[in-house]
C-alpha cells in the first residue's frame, strides 16, 4: 500500500526530451493595475475597471502568479483571478483547499459583492486542488467551469504494469464532464504526450475519461496557441478534450502561458 501514496507525493521528473520544432512562445510580464484583497490562497487582484454586483471569478492553482494574472486580465478584462501558488505536487493543491471553508472564505472576500461565474484552473499538479473541492458537495455546486492544463493524473489500478488509472482518483472530474456534456458545466481539457512513469499520465487519464463518457478522439493536425500544435479533439456540448504533440519539459510549460487562449475556449 505504500507505492500508492509515494506516487502522489513524488514530484515529476523533467522530461529528458530537447524538442527545438516547437516555437514554445512565453508570454512577458509587465504590471497590473488593480485593487488586491487577501486571502488564505494569496491575494485576489480586481479588475481595473470592476462593475456591478457580480465579478466573474478565474482561481488558478500552480505556477508562477503573474502568467496567470496576465492571462486572464488579456482574456477577461472584467474577471478577478486568484492565483495560487503552494509548491511542488498535487497532495500540497488538495491539502491547501482541504478545508471546504477555505475556498467560502475567498468566495466571501469582497464584501459587496459576488462571484458569478467561478471558473478553475490547474496546470499540471494544481489539478489536486480542483480534484479536492469537487469532493466538497457544497463548494462543487458552486464551481461553473473547469480548465485543466495537462494536469490530470492519478494512480494505477494493482497491479500497476496494467497501467489503468485508477477511478477513485478521477471519479469526480467523470462527474463534472458528465454535467458539462449535460450543458451545466463547462470543461476543457488540454493534454501533451508526456509519459511521467510513476503515475498515469494526462493522455492515459483522458483516454479512461473518453472511454467512460462513450465518446472518441477525432484526429487531427491543426495550429494552437503559442506555435503549439493539436493532434486530437473530442467535443461533447459544454465538453472538450484537445490532445497536443510534446513530451519535452517545454512542451508541458507551454500549456500554463497558454491558459488565457484556453479561457476563450471555455466561454
Amino acid at each position: 500500500m505504500l507505492i500508492p501514496i509515494l506516487a502522489f507525493q513524488l514530484v515529476q521528473a523533467p522530461s529528458p526530451m530537447v524538442e527545438n520544432t516547437r516555437a514554445h512562445e512565453r508570454i512577458q510580464r509587465h504590471d497590473l493595475a488593480g485593487e488586491r484583497i487577501e486571502t488564505k490562497l494569496g491575494s485576489i487582484l480586481l479588475p481595473e475597471h470592476p462593475g456591478g454586483h457580480k465579478l466573474p471569478l478565474v482561481i488558478h492553482f500552480h505556477g508562477e502568479p503573474w502568467i496567470a494574472e496576465q492571462s486572464v486580465r488579456k482574456s477577461m478584462p472584467k474577471a478577478a483571478v486568484l492565483a495560487v501558488q503552494l509548491g511542488s505536487g498535487s497532495r500540497v493543491y488538495g491539502d491547501g483547499v482541504r478545508d471546504p471553508e477555505v475556498l467560502q472564505s475567498v468566495l466571501n472576500a469582497v464584501p459587496g459583492r459576488q462571484f458569478d461565474p467561478v471558473y478553475l484552473s490547474g496546470f499540471s499538479a494544481g489539478y489536486g486542488a480542483i480534484r479536492q473541492v469537487l469532493r466538497q458537495p457544497r463548494n462543487a455546486a458552486l464551481v461553473d467551469g473547469i480548465i485543466l492544463l495537462d494536469g490530470l493524473h492519478s494512480d494505477y489500478e494493482p497491479p500497476a504494469e496494467t497501467r489503468r488509472p485508477l477511478p477513485a482518483d478521477l471519479d469526480v472530474f467523470l462527474k463534472f464532464a458528465k454535467q458539462a456534456e449535460a450543458e451545466r458545466k463547462r470543461m476543457l481539457i488540454l493534454h501533451s504526450e508526456v509519459f511521467p512513469g510513476t503515475f498515469a499520465s494526462t493522455t492515459e487519464t483522458t483516454d479512461w475519461l473518453i472511454a467512460q463518457l462513450g465518446l472518441k478522439r477525432k484526429a487531427i493536425l491543426r495550429w494552437g496557441p503559442l506555435g503549439m500544435q493539436i493532434l486530437s479533439e473530442t467535443h461533447a456540448a459544454h465538453l472538450k478534450v484537445l490532445g497536443f504533440a510534446g513530451n519535452s519539459a517545454p512542451d508541458h510549460v507551454d500549456f500554463l502561458h497558454a491558459l488565457g487562449w484556453a479561457l476563450k475556449q471555455l466561454k
